[in-house]
């Protein structure tokens, strides 16, 4: 069977990356018809997602998402799309703007600067 084979590291630290877990487990139920279980874990997570034709695991923590599934043989001959079509989509949802991000830069750019007190 054809294996399908996805690592994406990344610096959003555990929770965000839960985040995207999460968000990816809810667009491969509603795109894909997969059937979910996304497992917590005190240092890393673990989705389960399968349906006819595949089955496999995203496993999730502070530092990297490793996803690894095994195709069906009729599936097995859309390997390379699947693949690619998965890799977009976990990397549409790492690159997207997440609330919160950068306030911080922001709310020094925009503070005002301080007046110099008066020479007396």
């Amino acid at each position: 069977m054809p294996d399908i084979h996805i690592h994406r590291e990344h610096h959003l630290g555990f929770e965000e990356a839960r985040k995207i877990g999460c968000a990816w487990a809810e667009k491969a139920e509603e795109k894909f018809a997969m059937d979910c279980t996304y497992e917590e874990g005190d240092t890393q997570d673990t989705l389960h997602f399968s349906r006819a034709g595949i089955n496999g695991t995203l496993l999730v923590d502070a530092i990297q998402f490793e996803m690894k599934a095994e195709l069906g043989f009729l599936l097995g001959a859309f390997k390379a799309r699947i693949e690619a079509e998965i890799g977009e989509q976990l990397d549409a949802l790492l690159n997207a703007p997440r609330p919160g991000a950068g306030k911080a830069a922001s709310a020094k750019k925009q503070a005002p600067a301080t007046a110099a007190a008066p020479k007396a």
